[in-house]
């Protein structure tokens, strides 16, 4: 293992920026807030520890990419704010995200709770979900998986002209794996800057995505009969258990804490037999610990 650890001149350099924007932004922090972002500045501190690289595949050696501070973050050119008429976060779910319509449903109500406090300020919405075979986009199966995946630059064409508008972005969601072009294995996500559209998918954060080999859920495609889409009816979807909703989400006290997400069963779903479903937070305990000593130093 290896691990990355910077000097506090470093990282008060990268972060602190002398643009007057920001100086004045600086200006704002209250007592509180700039005890925690003094914090960051001390490289042995439990809140903001130093990286460890467990492996040679780990993202920042395998993909060595030029360091950029808080400062050219802020004048990226390409870098998109918030405005007055644009101020919506949409979200589209794109095939089931649960292994039943009740567990998809309740699975996007946590994600968008989770959404709405952390995007403090913006309104997010839920857009109708749609199967697969509504974005006419190509698909495979991974030869190392024995999954299906669908593109990910065609769902990007799709959402495109979806986007409502005043969104400030459209988000598509999906618990099928992803494939950016044929000749990279796959990847988490891919997003639009300047367009103001992702995708992403939860696939690989289920248990056992590795560890599971699905072949004979899906037949053999045979080159050139990527448009028969039935293939996704019944797809395999990964249980939504606490540790997939922790990798989804990760942590904000409120929002673990807040079962408002989680609403009783209607009618309906009592003809299902289903229960009332508690968000699985049980996994978020040490998230939740890290975020309740940073609240304490800012309300020291």
């Amino acid at each position: 293992m290896e691990t990355v650890r910077h000097s506090e001149r470093t990282l008060k350099t990268a972060l602190i920026s002398e643009n007057p924007r920001l100086v004045s932004q600086y200006e704002k922090l209250d007592a509180g807030e700039r005890r925690l972002l003094n914090e960051a500045f001390k490289p042995d501190h439990d809140l903001f520890g130093p990286i460890t690289l467990h492996s040679q595949s780990d993202w920042i050696i395998s993909h060595p990419e030029a360091p950029q501070d808080f400062e050219q973050f802020f004048s990226d050119p390409y870098r998109k704010a918030p405005s007055p008429d644009k101020r919506s976060i949409y979200i589209q779910c794109i095939g089931s995200l649960g292994n039943t319509r009740i567990i998809s449903e309740e699975y996007i109500k946590w994600l968008k709770g989770y959404c709405e406090a952390f995007f403090y300020g913006l309104t997010v919405k839920l857009l109708e979900p749609v199967p697969v075979s509504a974005t006419r986009c190509s698909f495979r199966v991974n030869d190392n998986t024995q999954n299906l995946q669908i593109h990910a630059g065609h769902i990007l064409k799709f959402l495109k002209k979806k986007k409502p508008e005043d969104a400030f972005c459209i988000v598509g969601i999906t618990m099928i794996d992803l494939y950016p072009r044929d000749s990279w294995n796959f990847v988490f996500g891919q997003a639009s800057l300047t367009d103001g559209v992702g995708i992403f998918s939860f696939a690989r954060y289920g248990r056992d995505f590795y560890s599971s080999r699905y072949e004979g859920r899906v037949s053999k495609l045979q080159k050139g009969s990527s448009s028969d889409y039935a293939v996704f009816d019944n797809y395999y979807t990964p249980q939504v258990t606490s540790v997939l909703l922790l990798r989804s989400c990760k942590a904000l006290v409120r929002w673990i804490e807040d079962e408002s997400d989680s609403p009783g069963v209607s009618t309906e779903r009592s003809r299902e037999g289903a229960v009332d479903l508690p968000k699985p937070v049980d996994a978020f305990k040490e998230w939740k610990e890290w975020i309740i000593k940073c609240l304490a130093v800012v309300q020291k």
